[in-house]
C-alpha cells in the first residue's frame, strides 16, 4: 500500500460528539500508516493547541491547525497546500462533533464539516456505540444525510462490548450501505491522561513513543488500513500565497518556550519565518533571559499556573524581562498575560509574585471557564498588530482576574457572532497582554459588533 509520487489523498476523522475516541483512533491510524512507509501529514480542525503536537509525534511531520471561522479561506488553502505537499496521506482530525460550530455564515462556522465540504474530503466517523447497537446506524444515517456537501465515507464503532454487539452494529450499518472500516473494543482503549485544558501535552509524556507504538499495534489489529486509505480522496495541491496569518511582531523575536509556555500556533511561527523573521526561543522556567539582540519578546500561553512557584523564583528571567521592556515590546497571550501581571494565585490559593509589568493579578484557585471564539479590535499598536486591526482567535482558560489593575485596555472584544464583550487585556509602556489567542487577521470588512 503506497501512494508515493501521486497526488496526496485526504481524509477527515470526526465523531458525533466530543469524547467518542477520535483522537485515539487518529493517533493509531497515523502511527500505523507511518509504519507502512507512508508519509502522513496532519492537521487539527479548530483552535486546539495540544492535539497537533501529538499528531506531529505520531507522524514525524509538523502538524498544523485549520479553522474555517478564524482563518480566511486563502489561509486555509495555503495551509492545506503546505500540508499536502510531499505527503501520501493528509489526515485532518475534527474537533467536537463534526457539525459543531457557531451560528454564522455557512462555511465559516468553525466546524469540521466546513472543511469537509470546502476541500471535498470524505469523513470517517468514529462512533461510541456503548449503550446502543442498531440505533448507531440511525445516527450514522443522520450524519450522512444532513448536508449533501459532506460525505460520510465510513464508520469505526468504538467501545464495542462484544463480538455479538459488533455484529448487531455492523448488520445495521450494512442496511444503510455504510462501510465499517474497523472497530475498537471497550478494553482496548489506550488512555491518554488529561488535565483542565485537555490532554497532558505531548512533550510531558515520559513514554510517548511507547504509547504511540501501542496505538499503532491496536490500529493494525482492529482497523482496515487498506480500506481507510482507499476511502481517502485525491487532494489537489494548488498554490496559495496569503501572507502570514498575523504579521511578524519583529525581525528577531524572543519566544518563551518550555512546559509553562507552549501554546503558539505552528502556522504563526511558520508564517513569521517565511516573512523573514528570526525566532529565538528561551526558557523562563530555566531562569533564562530573552536572547540578546531581539527586538520583541512574546510570551505565549501554556500552564504557568502549574509552575507558578518555580517561575516566581526565576530572578534572572524577571530582571531581564523588565530590562527588555524598558526599550522594546513585550507581549503576553493568556498564560503569558498572567505572568506579566503583579501576581498569580495557584490552585492551592498561594500567591506568587510575577513580573509586575502590568497591574492585574490572576487566580487559578478561583476558577471560571472562559471558552469561545473571539474578535479583538486593538486599541493601540502592539506586537499583535497596529491600532484598529481586527484579529480573530479564541479564549480558553480557567484563571480569573482578581485585581484588574489600572492599565489601559489592549482591545475591545466580541464573541464569534459579533456580540460585544467589552475591553480586554492591558497595556503599559512597551508591554501588552490579553487572555485572547490570535489566530489570524480578520478578513471580513463587514465585521460589526452587536450590543
Amino acid at each position: 500500500m503506497t501512494a508515493t509520487g501521486q497526488t496526496a489523498r485526504g481524509l477527515i476523522i470526526a465523531a458525533p460528539r466530543s469524547g467518542s475516541g477520535k483522537t485515539t483512533v487518529t493517533l493509531g491510524l497515523i502511527a500505523a500508516l507511518r509504519r507502512r512507509g507512508l508519509t502522513v501529514k496532519t492537521a487539527k480542525s479548530g483552535p486546539d493547541y495540544i492535539d497537533p503536537a501529538f499528531h506531529a509525534a505520531a507522524s514525524g511531520q509538523p502538524g498544523t491547525n485549520l479553522d474555517s471561522w478564524a482563518m480566511p479561506p486563502g489561509l486555509v488553502g495555503e495551509l492545506v497546500s503546505d500540508a499536502a505537499g510531499g505527503a501520501d496521506v493528509l489526515i485532518i482530525e475534527s474537533s467536537m462533533g463534526l457539525f459543531d460550530g457557531i451560528a454564522g455564515k455557512p462555511g465559516r462556522r468553525g466546524a469540521g464539516a466546513d472543511l469537509a465540504a470546502r476541500l471535498g474530503l470524505p469523513v470517517l466517523l468514529v462512533m461510541d456505540v456503548s449503550g446502543q447497537s442498531q440505533s448507531a446506524a440511525a445516527v450514522a444515517h443522520g450524519f450522512a444525510t444532513l448536508d449533501p456537501d459532506v460525505r460520510i465515507a465510513g464508520v469505526i464503532p468504538n467501545r464495542v462490548a462484544s463480538e455479538r454487539h459488533l455484529a448487531q452494529v455492523s448488520e445495521a450499518m450494512d442496511r444503510i450501505e455504510m462501510p465499517v472500516a474497523g472497530s475498537l473494543f471497550r478494553d482496548q482503549t489506550v488512555a491518554l491522561p488529561e488535565r483542565h485544558l485537555g490532554l497532558v501535552q505531548a512533550g510531558e509524556h515520559g513514554d510517548l513513543a511507547g504509547i504511540l507504538d501501542r496505538l499503532a499495534d491496536l490500529a493494525e489489529s482492529r482497523l482496515d488500513l487498506d480500506r481507510i486509505v482507499g476511502l481517502a480522496a485525491p487532494l489537489a495541491v494548488t498554490g496559495f500565497d496569503s501572507g502570514p496569518a498575523v504579521p511578524p511582531p519583529g525581525q528577531r523575536i524572543a519566544l518563551a518556550s518550555d512546559a509553562a509556555f507552549t501554546f503558539i500556533y505552528p502556522h504563526l511561527t511558520r508564517g513569521w519565518r517565511r516573512a523573514g523573521a528570526e525566532i529565538l526561543t528561551f526558557s523562563p522556567l530555566a531562569d533564562e533571559a530573552p536572547p540578546a539582540g531581539c527586538d520583541t519578546c512574546w510570551l505565549p500561553g501554556g500552564y504557568p499556573e502549574l509552575h507558578a512557584g518555580t517561575l516566581a523564583s526565576c530572578a534572572n528571567f524577571f530582571r531581564s524581562l523588565n530590562a527588555f521592556a524598558e526599550t522594546r515590546p513585550v507581549h503576553g497571550e493568556c498564560g503569558g498575560f498572567m505572568v506579566l501581571g503583579e501576581g498569580l494565585e495557584d490552585a492551592d490559593g498561594i500567591r506568587h509574585a510575577m513580573a509586575g509589568l502590568l497591574g492585574h493579578a490572576t487566580s487559578f484557585a478561583r476558577r471560571k471557564m472562559n471558552l469561545g471564539y473571539r474578535q479583538a479590535r486593538l486599541l493601540a499598536d502592539c506586537p499583535a498588530g497596529p491600532a484598529g486591526a481586527v484579529l480573530r482567535g479564541h479564549e480558553f482558560h480557567y484563571a480569573t482576574v482578581t485585581d484588574p489593575g489600572s492599565d489601559d485596555p489592549l482591545a475591545d472584544l466580541a464573541d464569534g457572532t459579533g456580540k460585544t464583550l467589552g475591553p480586554s487585556g492591558g497595556r503599559r509602556g512597551h508591554v501588552s497582554g490579553t487572555f485572547f489567542h490570535a489566530i489570524a487577521l480578520g478578513d471580513d470588512p463587514a465585521t460589526h459588533w452587536k450590543s
